[in-house]
């Protein structure tokens, strides 16, 4: 008889917190949602900050501890960017939950999670209006979003709001080092710095890069995980940028562009990385280096605009040589 096969999870899922206790960073805010869960009283909420911090998770960490293993899959009703989220699904879907009869226990409530909730249509949030004050005794609602403001005012009178800071760097090391352990995965310091560097304070994005280099490479260096991240070597861009301003070489400095450039890196990959290392660069005068990450700045708007020429490049690096 063959074996049966078991499937992996992915390690975002496999390690994602089941308590408050569990969640890395914004400690003020946490311990907020602490203090719901010893009121038993949960409000309407929002949570709103940049993607992979924990808003998601925090909500369903909160859920799971109002109402405990028996009651939270019966009691919780989660609804993604991903599901049609028109005015239809307010009425049927969050209605009809709304109207659904539960036993729980004293003073706890249902709970709607509507994740991405800025990305719902101005009809559909027009439509909770109503649907939040009539079940108001029996269900919360929790939206999570990248951007409150795009949540129209009635319901954010509705909500308490509460803002999630990105992580630091010391929080996501903390986690990656934990789960590396656990995994027992092979690594060196500057392929640490390299997931670090590559996340920008979103832990599932740290999380995602350093199972795809294990899986990929079995190492977790910086130069496989510059591989999987598919982003240019931030060493040689620094070299790009030094060329620049220290040696004013400007062959010197096209010589390493046409390097990346072949290689089949993007205008916008190449313009957003020299922005990261502008800001740290070592031995360079405030005002020149306001100066340097100003000229970046016009070259990244042409670019977003379309003008991802390699031309555009070239003369973003002479403007900086005559910096």
């Amino acid at each position: 008889m063959s074996k049966p096969v078991t499937l992996e999870l992915p390690w975002v899922e496999k390690y994602r917190p089941r308590k408050l206790d569990d969640i890395v960073g914004n400690e003020e805010t946490i311990e907020r949602l602490k203090l719901v869960v010893q009121d038993g009283n949960m409000p309407n909420m929002i949570i709103s900050g940049l993607p992979g911090i924990g808003k998601t998770t925090s909500v369903h960490c909160l859920a799971y501890e109002l109402l405990g293993d028996r009651y939270y899959h019966l009691a919780t009703l989660e609804l993604n960017a991903s599901d049609d989220r028109g005015i239809d699904v307010v009425r049927n879907k969050i209605k009809q939950f709304a109207q659904t009869k539960i036993l729980l226990p004293p003073g706890r409530q249902k709970i709607i999670i509507l994740d991405e909730a800025d990305s719902m249509t101005p009809g559909a949030q027009q439509a909770l209006r109503r649907t939040m004050e009539i079940y108001s005794n029996t269900t919360r609602f929790a939206f999570a979003c990248n951007q409150s403001l795009k949540i129209i005012e009635p319901l954010q009178s509705r909500c308490a709001i509460l803002r999630y800071n990105k992580l630091s760097d010391e929080e996501v090391l903390a986690r990656l080092l934990e789960i590396i352990k656990l995994e027992n995965v092979q690594y060196n310091s500057e392929g640490l710095q390299a997931l670090i560097f590559t996340a920008e304070g979103d832990m599932r994005q740290a999380i995602n890069n350093l199972q795809s280099t294990v899986a990929g490479f079995g190492f977790v260096n910086d130069v496989n995980v510059f591989k999987i991240v598919d982003q240019p070597h931030p060493l040689v861009i620094q070299k790009i940028l030094s060329s620049c301003i220290h040696d004013n070489d400007l062959d010197k400095a096209l010589g390493l562009l046409d390097g990346l450039w072949h290689k089949g890196y993007s205008a916008i990959d190449i313009v957003t990385l020299s922005f990261k290392v502008a800001k740290y660069l070592p031995d360079v005068s405030e005002q020149k280096r306001l100066d340097v990450i100003k000229e970046i700045g016009f070259v990244h708007m042409r670019v977003l605009e379309g003008v991802a020429t390699y031309l555009q490049l070239c003369g973003m690096y002479a403007k900086i040589c005559d910096i």
